[in-house]
């Protein structure tokens, strides 16, 4: 019987295939097979001076301007294995183990399906094949591709096998590997822009990056933007009627001066006159509908928790424990519907999820698929609830902190196309005597999906709760208002930006996100949504200023080069020659941006050096020699008698303190001993062996 090695992307997804299949080894459609996992990316590009002759190693080991930029036929593009600190053991591990074990189970094998994830960067296919190719295999290799991990899914996917003819042949590891090899070359600007800065006195490694620098560039242009804002007052003429409804000549948001604004009251006066009064009409009654709003992705996902003060890279870690047990599904998905087929599937479990999140079963009538939301399209599916529905909210706490907002949202987000539309009436009111003045409102008629899920990744609506009416008769009055101050950054604000220019994923604009705003060098501060930048990423941005590298069509320009590779309309060769072009046009203009820092940032300041108080030595003759050593151990000073016995050689006894404190007896003499690789000559303590407990 053939049987075939399953390789799984990490532990997890290797837990969720042995649940589908029934275990580890057994037989699914006609072959018999064995489980095993990765743990994601196995192996890595080396060094780039690893991965040049000798003659040139010192050149791409180099940080310095003059050794950059480099020749990419120079590289060998060679790959080595992962070490990484592992917390549980306290050691620094390395992947060879799990490459040894693979290729130990390769060995009894027919060959070999790759199960990793099913991602639009082919991301899942790369890492497969760095660890096929670490083996050496050369068998024969087949792809499984599933929207999810639910066993349905997986079981579907290993009896509808794609056979792979070679990797030069497989789309989506080449797209993969050239957005490797593309972002690996652009190490070059972090290197540029990392020595530029220290020039000027400003030590950071400027890290530089296709969705990194558009990020830190967009929102320092929008604090600059505020920075320099001055309000520029107007003064216009409006009507309020009896029912506080403002009515108000219509604005082009194309014009740059509106005519019947002006600089002052005095001079709207003496421009323009109206009655002090006028009486209302009705212009309009028309009635109307919205359907329910799109699903969601991790990046608009994240930006609506981010208001309550849940951090980026929390709810991305959050999101990912969650999917591993399939309460939710698939994060790193580009697809905005779902599948006629996982709408479907989705169903039956309708009742039960509103249930969770309190929402009214009743307002679910809808359960026909709505063209917005359902598409014979894509493969994950946009982001939406798993197959397994947590029994409570509350049982959802120990996957993490945002556990419940995360799938409370959701969920609320996906029932919301179940319901009906939003229904409203609209009424268009203008003051008879000057019908140019004109006012609209709006008033619900049925809530519809709005009573499920209230679409916090707009801009809010009225109230709908209250009914509005138009007046009969309205005042004059001189309205002040003043030109547009620029909108404060926030997640949500940048999201936005990032969607509209088809930067990233929801998942990468989330992962990328919470890299910048965590840690103790990080670029951006985050406080509930609202963004700033620190010291470092202000310097980041100012460097990225009119480089490519930031630019947002240089970004979808190379995706669409990555998407072209994948089809096989471009090889990597032309694919990594935008990348060139790229660091020898940023380089230049970064060495231009670098003058900057100092009129922006200020001075930089100098580091100060620690003091350190230097010890007491104690002088004589030892062994027939001169010496010097420390008068002191372990918080005990030596008196002068016990000097003179060191000296002669021998053994002093004494009471020291150990670093919590506590007291502790110390026997020990002079002699010679080695501190890293350095001989000196000082008071060596002799510790009695521990006794071995019974």
């Amino acid at each position: 019987m053939t049987k075939y090695l399953i390789i799984t992307e990490k532990p997890s997804a290797r837990r969720n295939f042995e649940k589908a299949l029934g275990g580890a080894t057994g037989h699914v459609a006609h072959y018999d097979y064995e489980l095993t996992n990765l743990r994601g990316h196995v192996m890595t590009l080396r060094e780039p001076e690893d991965q040049v002759p000798a003659d040139l190693k010192t050149k791409y080991k180099s940080w310095k301007l003059a050794d950059l930029p480099w020749d990419l036929q120079d590289l060998s593009w060679k790959r080595t294995y992962i070490r990484s600190w592992n917390p549980h053991s306290k050691k620094s591990e390395s992947t060879k183990s799990l490459i040894d074990d693979l290729k130990s189970k390769a060995k009894n094998v027919d060959g070999l399906i790759i199960a990793t994830d099913t991602d639009p960067s082919g991301e899942g296919d790369l890492l497969a094949w760095e660890a096929i190719d670490a083996i050496k295999w050369q068998g024969q290799v087949f792809r499984a591709n599933f929207a999810d991990e639910s066993p349905k899914s997986l079981i579907k996917a290993l009896t509808q096998l794609t056979a792979i003819e070679s990797k030069d042949r497989h789309g989506a590891y080449q797209k993969g590997l050239t957005r490797n090899k593309w972002d690996f070359a652009s190490m070059q600007l972090t290197r540029a822009a990392t020595t530029l800065t220290k020039k000027q006195g400003y030590s950071l490694v400027s890290r530089q990056g296709r969705l990194k620098s558009a990020m830190l560039l967009k929102i320092y242009q929008q604090l600059q933007a505020i920075k320099n804002y001055q309000k520029v007052p107007y003064f216009e003429y409006r009507f309020r009627d009896d029912q506080g409804n403002v009515y108000a000549r219509v604005v082009d948001s194309k014009q740059e001066v509106v005519s019947f604004r002006y600089p002052s009251p005095e001079a709207l006066k003496a421009a323009e006159s109206f009655a002090k009064s006028g009486q209302v009409q009705q212009d309009s009654v028309t009635k109307k509908s919205t359907k329910p709003p799109k699903l969601l992705d991790l990046s608009s996902l994240s930006a609506i928790l981010a208001k309550e003060g849940y951090k980026a890279k929390e709810v991305l870690a959050t999101y990912q424990k969650l999917y591993e047990v399939q309460i939710v599904s698939y994060p790193r998905t580009e697809d905005k519907t779902i599948t006629p087929e996982q709408f479907q599937d989705m169903l039956p479990l309708v009742n039960q999820i509103a249930q969770v999140v309190g929402a009214d079963v009743s307002l679910l009538t809808h359960r026909n698929p709505r063209k917005k939301h359902v598409k014979e399209e894509g493969a994950h599916g946009a982001n939406r609830p798993g197959t397994k529905v947590p029994a409570s909210l509350a049982a959802l706490q120990s996957y993490g902190p945002s556990a419940k907002r995360i799938y409370q949202t959701l969920a609320k987000n996906f029932l919301a196309m179940l319901a009906e539309d939003y229904h409203y009436q609209q009424i268009k009111g203008s003051i008879v005597e000057y019908p140019d003045f004109k006012t609209t409102l709006n008033n619900p008629l049925s809530l519809g999906w709005k009573a499920v899920y209230q679409d916090q990744n707009q801009d809010q609506d009225e109230d709908d709760s209250k009914q509005k009416a138009l007046g009969q008769t309205a005042d004059l009055f001189v309205h002040e208002g003043q030109s547009p101050k620029p909108t404060t950054p926030t997640w949500q604000w940048l999201k936005t930006f990032l969607e509209k220019n088809e930067i990233g994923t929801g998942a990468t604009r989330t992962s990328t996100y919470g890299e910048l705003s965590s840690g103790k060098n990080a670029y951006i501060i985050d406080k509930k949504a609202k963004i700033d930048l620190t010291t470092d990423g202000q310097a980041v941005a100012i460097l990225a200023q009119n480089t490519w590298l930031a630019n947002p069509k240089t970004t979808k320009r190379v995706f669409d080069i990555f998407d072209q590779v994948g089809k096989f309309e471009m090889n990597a060769d032309q694919a990594l020659d935008s990348i060139v072009k790229t660091v020898n046009h940023d380089i230049p203009v970064m060495m231009n941006n670098a003058n900057q820092l100092e009129a922006v940032l200020g001075k930089p300041q100098a580091k100060a050096k620690k003091s350190v108080p230097k010890k007491e030595k104690a002088t004589g003759i030892w062994q027939g020699s001169e010496v010097s050593f420390s008068n002191e151990f372990s918080g005990h000073r030596f008196t002068e008698q016990e000097t003179a016995d060191l000296l002669a050689g021998k053994t002093i006894h004494f009471q020291a303190k150990s670093r919590y404190g506590r007291p502790y007896e110390v026997s020990g003499k002079l002699a010679k001993q080695v501190y890293r690789k350095r001989q000196y000559i000082g008071f060596k303590p002799e510790f009695e062996p521990r006794k071995k407990k019974k």
